[in-house]
């Protein structure tokens, strides 16, 4: 189970959104998040380090014997092509015969990040107005279980992320995104690309109207790459104190503004702002 989670309830979220337990949202009942066309704002999240408070990579890695990689394996990284890395990594946490239970285990186990919870509520409460939406580099396998068990899953509309799935002799087999030009990004993953067309494709589907405002929360230097969508209305959140928050502000491409975040609280009071706006 997850750790013990301070989780206050907002006055204004519905009775039926109080946490079951100290560490799950009850799943949002109603019409699903996808057959609301009245939403105006899209949320992106990236997931290690964000929605979570390490890297799911890691995380999985106490699931081996002795709980590290051999170094053969950790210097075969070639910089860019973490996505490769992690291929070989899982084949060899399958031949070291790390069952799928002790990997799903390992990636129930890891903590959110502090009032990330508290934020998923606050957005549950209005989701007539926010889209959500993950946009990460981790995998389809760690991504889904955790938000399975956090009790968000059915908060998010997409998912973009890696595929990863398990193969008949019990490995779980990953592959990359897509592939792509952008000079910034790994090979495997432009999230810039994904939210443009992203965008492009929500637009159309609402008729031409596009999101009055696009919000954006991540940590990492890959989180950089996707911010440079943003427009002059919009917001990225980085988490203080990491790459993202450090280089952003660098990048004179970025149009948008910048809000720093330490807990998923400040994500919340920046968003009531904005809703008091109407």
């Amino acid at each position: 189970m997850l750790p013990e989670l301070e989780l206050e309830l907002d006055p204004e979220l519905d009775p039926g959104t109080e946490p079951t337990g100290e560490t799950k949202m009850a799943a949002p009942s109603g019409r699903s998040r996808a057959a609301a066309p009245e939403q105006r704002f899209l949320v992106l999240f990236d997931f290690d380090e964000t929605i979570i408070c390490e890297s799911s990579d890691d995380a999985v890695l106490r699931a081996l014997p002795g709980q590290q990689l051999p170094a053969w394996l950790r210097s075969s990284y070639r910089e860019g092509h973490y996505n490769e890395f992690m291929q070989k990594v899982l084949a060899y946490m399958a031949e070291q015969g790390v069952s799928r239970a002790s990997i799903h285990a390992s990636v129930e186990r890891i903590p959110p990040n502090p009032g990330l919870l508290r934020l998923f509520q606050y957005l549950r409460s209005h989701q007539r107005d926010f889209e959500l939406v993950v946009l990460s580099d981790a995998n389809t396998y760690f991504i889904e279980s955790w938000l399975e068990h956090a009790g968000v899953r059915q908060l998010f509309t997409k998912i973009f992320t890696n595929p990863a799935s398990f193969d008949e002799s019990g490995r779980l087999v990953l592959l990359p995104f897509h592939s792509h030009s952008c000079p910034r990004c790994p090979d495997n993953m432009c999230k810039q690309a994904v939210l443009r067309e992203y965008l492009s494709s929500r637009q159309a589907e609402r008729g031409g109207a596009p999101f009055q405002r696009v919000f954006y929360v991540g940590d990492g230097a890959n989180d950089v790459c996707p911010s440079l969508a943003l427009g002059p209305r919009d917001t990225a959140f980085p988490r203080r104190g990491f790459p993202m928050h450090r280089l952003l502000p660098q990048m004179q491409q970025f149009k948008g503004n910048i809000a720093p975040w330490v807990s998923g609280e400040d994500i919340v009071d920046c968003l009531k702002k904005i809703m008091e706006e109407r």
